[in-house]
């Protein structure tokens, strides 16, 4: 077996120099630019004690869990350790790829490093006729056959989910919702929006194929230590602002590659009035502002959210009161407005009411980022204030086989007990789609909700760029789920204020 090669490679991938800006050159930059409304300050948080045994100095949450699974006392960043992987994840479009390193690397009769914290999730595409991606998800089943793997959430009847009680949907709230995010763990996956999970506390993020190969190997990676920015948002969520909204503001203005890798650690009295799916929704867009990882303190609301999920015991850790940050930024939540990402980057940021002349052909509520339970409900609510049909088709596509049954079964608040399902009928939105990835990446022509003209979409998924969700000149603009509802009433892009105040 060839492990040097993978050693190799991951070593040059990893061990390239990082250079840090200095803070007075960064804030001088940003400043002189006009994009920063944020201000660098030291939050002097109070934050709980170090968790992870003898500590030599002061450290991030990140820091901190990647000393406990390097076995090391301290660590700073810019360091390359090996650390030994919780979980690992891979789903139906990088899995056959890692499948092909893992056999070519360890051996066609190799096993992998431990059979239950491989988790593999078919989701992205799933209800096509594409014989390639059929394909695909076959060679996942022989796969998982193989090595028994534990947590394989198959799908085999296309023609009807409901009949494949294994089958989850979208990876990253299906690995929530089945225990398998962790506080003080580290979770990898072969996706980019695996860093929703860093919503439990965790250190989660995404890699390449050639890495997961060697882990599902040797449960083992290399990683260089990111330094951490610190977003400290604070005062009461106005009712009609979500996650998503927050996430847009915070990446429009540090921009695309404002957080490369860097870890970004999300606190403050908002963030801790948050429940988990929009936690989740903050670290899920991380990765947009090129971050290595985002990660929330977990706590009583974390510890609430996996009773009865996992029988695996997990220690949190936390960010010590003198860890060192690379920069801070403060918000006065209360003081935002509604936010949109205009084509075709997500940090092309602009107020919502801004846009109101810009008319829209459909909307698109789906996805890991805006596809969960409260996404729907929130959506649901401006429906019902507003009492009108939409003026566009609007398409709605459950991250979950657990998220769908929610949109049928719990009635919306305030509504007298109607559910998501019936008032989405009432206001003449399509009917909810099979739970999976959707449109969000685009995928095959029959994709349901695919962009496959060039249309102007107002969406809850993650990224605009050209081609991201079908045709190459279709424009997406990115939304919280208010917005995308308000904005289906109206036909143009619209401040959910108009129906929700």
């Amino acid at each position: 077996m060839n492990y040097s090669c993978i050693i190799r490679e991951a070593s040059m991938r990893m061990i390239n120099p990082f250079v840090m800006v200095s803070r007075l050159d960064f804030w001088s930059r940003r400043t002189r630019a006009g994009r920063v409304h944020a201000v660098a300050t030291s939050t002097g948080l109070p934050r709980a004690p170090a968790s992870t045994g003898s500590v030599k100095s002061p450290m991030t949450t990140t820091e901190k869990i990647l000393a406990r699974k390097s076995e090391r006392a301290s660590l700073e960043p810019g360091e390359n350790v090996w650390v030994d992987v919780d979980v690992l994840m891979t789903h139906d479009v990088c899995g056959p790829g890692t499948i092909g390193i893992f056999k070519q690397e360890f051996g066609e009769d190799a096993k992998v490093w431990d059979r239950e914290k491989v988790v593999i999730i078919p989701d992205h595409y799933i209800f096509t006729g594409d014989e390639r991606a059929n394909r695909n998800v076959d060679i996942l089943r022989d796969f998982c056959a193989e090595q028994k793997i534990k947590y394989f959430y198959d799908i085999k009847d296309l023609s009807d989910f409901r009949a494949n009680p294994d089958y989850k949907g979208v990876c990253h709230i299906a690995l929530a919702q089945e225990g398998h995010c962790r506080p003080g763990e580290v979770l990898l996956g072969t996706d980019s929006h695996t860093c929703n999970a860093g919503a439990f506390g965790q250190f989660a993020t995404g890699i390449g194929n050639t890495d997961a190969g060697f882990v599902m190997g040797t449960g083992k990676a290399l990683l260089k230590v990111p330094p951490t920015i610190r977003f400290v948002l604070d005062g009461e969520m106005p009712p009609y602002l979500l996650a998503k909204d927050l996430i847009l503001q915070i990446i429009g203005e540090i921009s695309v590659s404002g957080a490369t890798y860097k870890s970004m650690e999300f606190a403050g009295s908002t963030i801790e009035s948050l429940n988990m799916e929009e936690r989740m929704t903050l670290c899920n867009m991380v990765i947009e502002a090129g971050g290595k990882n985002g990660v929330v303190p977990a706590d009583e609301t974390t510890f609430k959210y996996l009773e009865g999920k996992t029988s695996v015991e997990y220690e949190p850790v936390y960010s010590d009161a003198q860890a060192r940050f690379y920069s801070d930024y403060r918000f006065d939540v209360s003081k935002l407005e509604p936010v949109v990402a205009k084509p075709h980057s997500p940090d092309n940021r602009a107020l919502a009411r801004e846009c109101k002349d810009v008319k829209i052909d459909r909307v698109y509520i789906g996805s890991c980022t805006g596809g969960k339970t409260e996404d729907f409900i929130a959506a649901a609510k401006v429906f019902l204030a507003s009492g009108k049909k939409v003026k566009v088709p609007t398409f709605l596509v459950p991250a979950t086989q657990k998220v769908w049954m929610d949109v049928y079964s719990l009635p919306v608040p305030g509504s007298g007990g109607k559910t998501c399902s019936q008032i989405f009928e009432e206001a003449g939105c399509d009917a909810p789609a099979s739970p999976n990835c959707g449109a969000c990446l685009g995928g095959p022509r029959d994709t349901y909700a695919r962009m496959n003209e060039p249309t102007v979409c107002v969406s809850t998924t993650n990224r605009n760029f050209p081609g991201r969700m079908g045709h190459k000149e279709g424009q997406i603009y990115l939304a919280s789920p208010y917005t995308a509802a308000a904005s289906a009433l109206t036909g143009y892009v619209t401040d959910p204020r108009d129906f929700l105040l």
